[in-house]
């Protein structure tokens, strides 16, 4: 017999919270419990693809052990260890605006929970079969999909956004059928298991179903459990503890949303249940990097007709999803005035982080009150024709205050089309470095200094979508190579990392609109 990996199991969700009573694995409606037990399904021919190192420190695993077959199996779903009960969890969510109902874990299943060094993550498969909330799908997920997931959840990470993470990416050996564009035109692909790894998988949505059901005893118990585990430095449940525990999770999600903005990231679908009450990035589908620096672009096929996830609205539904959020909370605080007080906060934060964020971006230090009017004249500029935000602010760091008019050069390499950059937008560029150089005479820091600040939050490197394409077409022809160089590539996305200047570079033409690197559909 293999030996057991050995991880110290703390299981908590579990044991705290009502269980759903019915065993057997059939999609049904689950009342007054926040999840189901339920085994992993077994798969014909399991492959692990790649581990991230620095997960498996983190849940206490030696490195030896990601190459037994018994790691293997745990991870892809084909053994279930000693001493734990797999679980889905139910809840509903506001479906691009309108509630849906129950939706629930259709396609991840939560293994167990480890503790180590003193933090808790709750390991989840996610593609490992049916659970009594895959509706009328199947459970499974395909290679592509599970490929971009496990990068970006990392690579977001390492960009300093909060994020869940990901552990293993594993083939399952089985062929999965799916419509990657909603067309009709279904074709079999790899499956493939992605393990993820979050202190907690809880969503808006998970208290949402509990609040639309009128069960306050529930929704309550679940409540007091987050506090308890997550917020515990709030102190013991209570009317003001939840106040509380409302205003964190508002700060959390919009320090999260500021991140993504701040380097180009759309998520897509920014659904209720795709919203972590701890503020992390979660549920990895149609997401996007801005390619040319667009308000209005949405990575969802889905959302195309009314941009509703665009990433000039992100801020906005963050504060929609959390007045959601606010109505299942109520029957516990009743006070209608303080959660008002809280979400209006969330507005006024909006704006001072927001402005923040883009002084940062431009190296900027001491506060100008024109510094508002300069960022808008630039979000403007950068809307004049297409103009990669990753390269352009990248660039900017090499601006030379005391040569504005060379600004243009300077950030020359992010312009799609420069030579479409008419008199008009040429002088409308010329104008604004004039007005940046003047700005930055105000400051106290050395160029070097500026330029070094800049690089530090304003990445180099970043999972664009064409980049996923390439090591997805390259897996699906059997070479993983392309996902480990990414892996490596996006640790270090401030980093100059000069053997990598391939990879900082604008969309290729052919990316423009294929499928995969413009638009993808929540299937993808």
């Amino acid at each position: 017999m293999a030996k057991q990996i050995k991880v110290n199991i703390n299981d908590s969700f579990n044991k705290e919270l009502p269980a759903d009573p019915i065993i057997e694995n059939t999609r049904r409606q689950v009342t007054k419990a926040c999840f189901s037990y339920v085994k992993p399904k077994q798969t014909a021919n399991p492959k692990m693809l790649h581990v991230s190192p620095e997960m498996l420190d983190n849940l206490g695993l030696p490195e030896a052990d990601s190459q037994s077959d018994s790691f293997l199996k745990v991870f892809t779903g084909n053994t279930v260890l000693e001493n734990t009960k797999p679980y889905a969890m139910c809840y509903g969510g506001h479906q691009f605006g309108n509630w849906a109902g129950q939706l629930g874990d259709g396609r991840a299943i939560n293994l167990f929970e480890v503790q180590h060094n003193n933090k808790s993550w709750v390991v989840q498969l996610k593609g490992a079969g049916e659970t009594p909330y895959s509706r009328t799908a199947d459970g499974l997920a395909v290679l592509r999909s599970s490929i971009r997931e496990y990068l970006c959840s990392e690579a977001m990470h390492h960009l300093g956004v909060p994020t869940t993470r990901a552990l293993t990416l594993a083939l399952s050996g089985d062929a999965v059928l799916r419509d990657m564009m909603y067309d009709g035109n279904a074709a079999y692909e790899k499956g493939a298991i992605v393990s993820r790894v979050s202190p907690s998988f809880l969503r808006f949505g998970s208290y949402e179903i509990l609040a639309a059901r009128q069960d306050v005893e529930t929704l309550k118990t679940l409540v007091d459990y987050t506090i308890n585990h997550h917020f515990s430095h709030l102190g013991k449940p209570s009317k003001d503890t939840y106040i509380q525990f409302f205003s964190e999770v508002s700060q959390r999600t919009l320090q999260m949303i500021i991140h993504w903005q701040r380097v180009g990231f759309v998520h897509g679908v920014m659904n209720t249940d795709n919203m972590s009450i701890l503020g992390l990035t979660i549920d990895y589908g149609p997401f996007g990097w801005l390619e040319d620096f667009n308000f209005g672009w949405t990575p969802n096929t889905t959302d195309s007709q009314h941009k509703r996830y665009r990433y000039g609205n992100q801020p906005n539904i963050g504060l929609w999803n959390l007045y959601q959020l606010a109505n299942a909370l109520f029957p516990l605080i009743e006070d209608a005035e303080a959660l008002e007080a809280i979400l209006n906060q969330y507005k006024i934060d909006f704006e001072t982080q927001s402005l923040q964020m883009m002084r940062n971006k431009l190296g900027l230090v001491v506060e100008v009150d024109l510094d508002a009017q300069l960022i808008q004249e630039l979000e403007d500029n950068l809307q004049l024709s297409q103009t990669d935000m990753t390269i352009f602010f990248r660039s900017l760091g090499d601006f030379n205050k005391e040569n504005p008019l060379d600004g243009l050069k300077v950030v020359a390499n992010s312009f799609y089309n420069p030579t479409v950059i008419s008199d008009a937008i040429r002088q409308k560029w010329n104008l604004w470095f004039t007005h940046y150089a003047a700005r930055l005479h105000k400051e106290l820091k050395s160029e070097s200094e500026r330029k070094e600040q800049m690089n530090t939050v304003n990445p180099k490197y970043v999972l664009r979508n064409y980049m996923s394409q390439l090591a997805i077409d390259a897996a699906d022809k059997g070479d993983y190579s392309l996902i480990n160089e990414m892996f490596e590539l996006l640790k270090q996305p401030y980093a100059e990392q000069p053997q990598n200047e391939k990879w900082f570079a604008k969309r290729p033409d052919w990316a423009r609109h294929k499928a995969g690197c413009s638009m993808l559909s929540c299937s993808s």
